[in-house]
Formats: C-alpha cells, sequence, structure tokens
C-alpha cells in the first residue's frame, strides 16, 4: 500500500491553480465515496466556561419540534436567518467525564478528563480526520484566549488528541500560523522567518535523529516520538510548498492585527480567517476552534467584556448582557463560517451544503457541572443526512459519545459506541449506535 506521504505528493502535483477550487482533483476523487451522503469537512466550536441551553433554546419550548416559527434567544439571534439550516440538541449528558472547571479531553474524547490529565484515547475531531477526504492537513486546531496567554503560550494542548498520551496541539499566536500555512508563498520579513524557522527544524530533526539513536533502547521509543514532531512539521511544510500557486488564492491578507492588536479579539478574528482559508483552499477537512483553549480562562474586550477568565464562569448566562456579547460574538463567526463555505461551488451545490459545524462547550452546560446535560447545535445537513430546522429535546440518558458515534457512521464508519465499553455503557448510555433523533 502507497504510504501516505507519497499519496500526498501526488495530489500536490495534480493540484490545478484554478481560482477558487477547493479541492485537488484526487482529493475530490477520495472524497466520492461518500457522495451517498455525509459530512467531507467538519468543524468543531467549543466555546468554555459551558453553554446553558436558555441561551439557545426558544423560549417555551420544551419538547422536540420545528424552529421554523420559533423566536431564537437574542445571544444566538444572528443564527436567525439560517434557522433551516440549524438543529439544537439539549439533553445528551456527559457525567462520566468528571467535568469541574473543563472537561479538557474528554469534551471531544468522551472519557474522563481533568486539568493536567493526559488524553485516555483519541478524540472525535481526530477520528473523523482520519476518514474523511485526505487534505494536506488533516486536522487543524486553533485556540483563542486573552492576548497575555497567547503571546507566553502560542500553543497549547487542552482539547484534541490522536491516541492515549498523544494531545494534539492548537495554534494561538496567528503570525506563527500563518508561517506554517503560507509562509512560502509570502514576501518580506515573513518569508525571511518562514525560511529561517524551516532551517532550524531542519537542523534540529537530523540532530535529534543522530542523538536518538545513542539512547538506550528503552528510550529510543519515547524519542522517536519527538523526531517525528519534527518530521511532521518539515513533512508539512514541504507539502505546502509543493502547491504554492493554488494557495496564493486563498492567503488573508496580513494587515495591523496580526502585528499590532488592539485587542485580543484582532487576533481571534485572523485566527477564523485562517481557518477558513484552510477549509476553502483543501488544506484541511477537519477545524477545531477552541473559545478558551479548553480551559477556564478567556477574554473578549474586544467586544466590551472587560470580566475575563474564570469569573465568566461564576456568572448566570441567561439574559447576562455580558454573556449575551460573548455568544453573539459567537455566533458571528459561525455565520462568517456559513457565508464563506456557501460562496465556494462544490459538486451541485457549495462546500456549506457538504460541511457540519458542531458548537458546544468543552464543559456542558456551566463552569461548575455534573455534566448531565450538554447542549449542542448543528449547523448543516449534509446532503440530508441530518434533519434541520428543528429542536430536539433527549431523555438524558444518552452521552455524548453517541453523538460522536453518529458523525463517525454517517461519515462511512460503523461505530456503535465511541470510547466507551460495554461495562460503561452500561452505567452511562440506555442505547447503542447513533441518534436517530437527529438523522432523516
Amino acid at each position: 500500500m502507497m504510504n501516505r506521504r507519497k499519496i500526498l505528493r501526488q495530489m500536490a502535483a495534480s493540484a490545478g491553480a484554478a481560482f477558487g477550487a477547493p479541492f485537488f482533483p484526487a482529493i475530490s476523487h477520495a472524497a466520492s465515496r461518500a457522495s451517498g451522503g455525509g459530512p467531507k469537512r467538519v468543524i468543531f466550536f467549543l466555546q468554555n466556561q459551558g453553554f446553558d441551553p436558555a441561551t439557545c433554546i426558544p423560549a417555551g419550548m420544551t419538547s422536540s419540534g420545528s424552529l421554523a416559527k420559533a423566536k431564537l434567544p437574542e445571544p444566538v439571534k444572528l443564527l436567525e436567518p439560517f434557522k433551516e439550516r440549524l438543529h439544537i440538541i439539549n439533553g445528551l449528558h456527559g457525567v462520566h467525564t468528571s467535568p469541574s472547571h473543563s472537561a479538557f479531553f474528554g469534551a471531544l474524547g468522551g472519557y474522563r478528563g481533568s486539568d493536567g490529565v493526559p488524553p485516555s484515547g483519541p478524540t472525535i475531531d481526530y477520528e473523523l480526520s482520519k476518514v474523511l477526504p485526505e487534505t494536506l492537513l488533516p486536522h487543524l486546531c486553533i485556540g483563542m484566549d486573552s492576548m497575555e496567554n497567547m503571546r507566553a503560550k502560542p500553543t497549547v494542548a487542552n482539547l484534541s488528541a490522536s491516541g492515549a498520551g498523544q494531545p494534539i496541539f492548537m495554534h494561538s499566536n496567528p503570525n506563527h500560523l500563518y508561517q506554517m500555512l503560507y509562509g512560502g508563498i509570502s514576501d518580506g520579513d515573513i518569508r525571511k522567518q518562514h525560511e529561517a524557522r524551516s532551517d532550524m527544524f531542519d537542523r534540529i530533526e537530523q540532530l535529534a535523529a543522530e542523538q536518538g539513536k545513542r539512547l538506550p533502547m528503552a528510550d529510543q521509543q519515547r524519542y522517536g516520538q519527538y523526531v517525528k514532531g519534527f518530521n511532521e512539521i518539515n513533512g508539512l511544510r514541504t507539502r505546502l510548498g509543493s502547491v504554492s500557486e493554488h494557495l496564493r488564492n486563498f492567503a488573508p491578507k496580513v494587515d495591523e492585527r496580526y502585528t499590532h492588536p488592539e485587542f485580543e479579539t484582532d487576533w481571534h478574528d485572523v485566527l477564523l480567517d485562517l481557518g477558513v482559508s484552510a477549509l476553502k483552499s483543501g488544506i484541511t477537512s477537519v477545524l477545531t476552534i477552541g473559545s478558551g483553549r479548553g480551559e477556564i480562562f478567556g477574554s473578549w474586550k474586544g467586544v466590551g467584556v472587560e470580566e475575563q477568565g474564570h469569573n465568566l464562569g461564576h456568572m448566570k448566562q441567561p439574559d447576562n448582557p455580558i454573556w449575551i456579547k460573548i455568544r453573539q460574538y459567537n455566533s458571528r463567526m459561525l455565520v462568517k463560517l456559513m457565508e464563506e463555505l456557501e460562496s465556494v461551488p462544490e459538486g451541485s451545490g457549495t462546500m456549506m451544503d457538504n460541511t457540519l459545524i458542531v458548537y458546544t462547550s468543552n464543559n456542558a452546560d456551566a463552569q461548575h457541572t455534573s455534566g448531565r446535560n450538554w447542549p449542542v447545535m448543528l449547523l448543516g445537513n449534509c446532503g440530508g443526512v441530518f434533519k434541520t430546522g428543528c429542536f430536539t429535546q433527549l431523555d438524558g440518558m444518552r452521552p455524548i459519545n453517541a453523538l460522536y458515534s453518529t458523525l463517525l457512521n454517517v461519515s462511512g464508519v460503523e461505530c456503535e459506541r465511541f470510547n466507551m465499553n460495554e461495562k460503561m455503557a452500561a452505567k452511562f448510555d440506555s442505547g447503542s449506535g447513533p441518534l436517530k433523533e437527529i438523522l432523516v
């Protein structure tokens, strides 16, 4: 079987430079297996501090039904024109993840998570990145936080993982992310910095590989993961360079928000722009956005919110002007994602027709929570696979794992349970397989 790098090189060689082509030809061909329905790309958007259901469920709506005549609450009112693509789900649970200030990796992994505890298995975003149409960078994670945190910790791993003890880092400094994605096609200082970093990573990989051979056999495997990380960085740089002409059509314009941001939301906005460009260009098929980076921190001074971090979690969200501003800011980002993907033709429709957006929290319904209710909003029907324009009230007996199992099933992977063995399921899941309530 051909290895991954050889496949990607062939994809790159066949890439067209035509403006607006969201996929490389080989990627489009790979996507044909999903022609019967299902997503070609998935976006996970997690806002920290919990997602109170009253901030998304129309007033007085207590049972499942259509949203057609309902009025969305003020925090998500910007989604009103998109109600026909919206599905609000209430009544999933994540008790088994033991969330407190955050479920951390457990939010997307469906297992117990805690501060400083490594992931115990892969998360759903990574698993989907393996089965959705192949891209140059299957999975991109971006994290939005206070300016101080994003500068001090330009990458952090709290939400996504490729396996047990294998966290995936999210990018929080847009200048570094821009260099990684588009440094090879840039000019001036950005190009110089990109080349300098590339040379450095090459030298580190070579040195690390040489030094690793001198270690005792027991340590070589662990050290090999370190070498592999640099190898993947260098491999991605090479792959992106081989499709540089194609990428020129999608690279965002670098402006003052990158280099001289007034507020942290300037960086949030350009991080979103970079995520959108990675989707539209075909660089990635899975985008994970962590607003608050999976922790209790976060800042939104740019939208008039002076409070930040932990204190926000101690405020009730419904009818709270502070949380209305934060949730409306999220909603603007969701609208932008939809409108950008809607603008790109794909097949007989648009990219949005083949995209699913999953909006929820890394911490169920509140900062201090038992996880008994984990509200979720889905946007997009992926060729008619998902029900939309409706609200579904579940009985609180099925875990978030069931939603993740559903996403795998509609992506072509048979999955009765996601990250949950029979013993756990007997205690925390009243059913098995996909959530039939959200499928057509």
